[in-house]
């Protein structure tokens, strides 16, 4: 029979090193690091190791190198509960992101390495499992609009994740259901100067939900049958913001999947992403449901 799983993710799986540091050096300049973090990274992993942490069933396809870094990435996925076995291990090295993080600020600066990928005719869809959902990157559009393209026939939910302004994703849009794209993508994308205005230009080529994240500036979301959502963002003693977009795509599709109205999903995904900059890395500050219910039972101050 086959798997069923909540989540299905096509992404990069990189591995993450990070040094902390005071703070940022100058061009030529040698500096002691604060501390350092090596964890699994990626945008769709880490959604899904967030869903795992929060008690769904998720696999991850994505491509890794028959190496130490490899098999460290598919190490760490099995300790969060994902499904690795549909991960391809191929002859070309893991991908790796290097970069450093501010002590006091929790900015970064990250370098990917990245010379490895899923192609469309890689994927088998006759051994894909039975799914709810499927999430994807768009680092490899061809095959995440293969799986895109049968996630819709399937009558599969598609969610889409887009942090930065790289290749052009559009194709995939009118295949989207959840469009959740952070606001250094919506507004160069668009030509818009506000996030508001960037998803009611979005909505031209994705009809369905769609959300803009901004960071400290919170949220704004849109959806047919909810209507629009503004999210203010929490404030937190940040160490390090690393994967907090990422944590916040896991945390609202576990809302999406839930059942939950948009403002909910919105709601809880902040605070998800809020915890997660509590400590360094994408991964060691996921957060369990309880965790992320008892932040939300107290007073939080938010951001303006």
């Amino acid at each position: 029979m086959a798997k069923i799983l909540d989540c299905l993710g096509l992404g990069i799986a990189p591995v993450d090193i990070l040094y902390q540091v005071d703070k940022f050096p100058i061009p030529g300049a040698k500096i002691d690091a604060v501390s350092l973090t090596i964890q699994g990274g990626g945008p769709i992993p880490t959604a899904m190791a967030t869903l795992g942490k929060l008690g769904m069933k998720t696999g991850l396809i994505a491509a890794a190198g028959k190496d130490l870094f490899g098999d460290f990435v598919i190490k760490e996925l099995k300790r969060f509960h994902v499904d690795t076995s549909y991960i391809l291990r191929k002859d070309s090295s893991t991908a790796v992101a290097a970069g450093w993080f501010e002590k006091r600020s929790g900015r970064r600066t990250i370098i990917l390495d990245l010379k490895i990928r899923v192609k469309p005719e890689e994927l088998i869809l006759e051994k894909l499992p039975v799914c709810r959902a499927v999430h994807l990157d768009g680092r490899d559009l061809a095959a995440c609009m293969k799986l895109a393209r049968w996630a819709k026939k399937k009558g599969v939910t598609v969610v889409f994740d887009i942090g930065a302004r790289r290749n052009d994703v559009s194709p995939i849009f009118p295949l989207v259901d959840h469009l959740v794209c952070a606001e250094e993508f919506a507004l160069p994308f668009t030509g818009a100067r506000n996030a508001k205005r960037a998803v009611e230009k979005l909505s031209i080529l994705c009809t369905r939900t769609i959300i803009v994240t901004s960071g400290s500036k919170g949220a704004v979301g849109y959806s047919p049958s909810d209507g629009w959502v503004r999210q203010k963002a929490f404030r937190i003693q940040t160490i390090d913001t690393t994967g907090a977009g990422d944590v916040y795509h896991g945390a609202y599709i576990y809302g999406m999947l839930s059942g939950w109205r948009l403002d909910k999903r919105m709601n809880f995904a902040a605070a998800a992403a809020a915890l997660k900059c509590t400590r360094p890395g994408g991964r060691l500050g996921i957060p369990a449901r309880g965790e992320v219910d008892k932040f939300l039972s107290g007073r939080r101050l938010m951001y303006d």
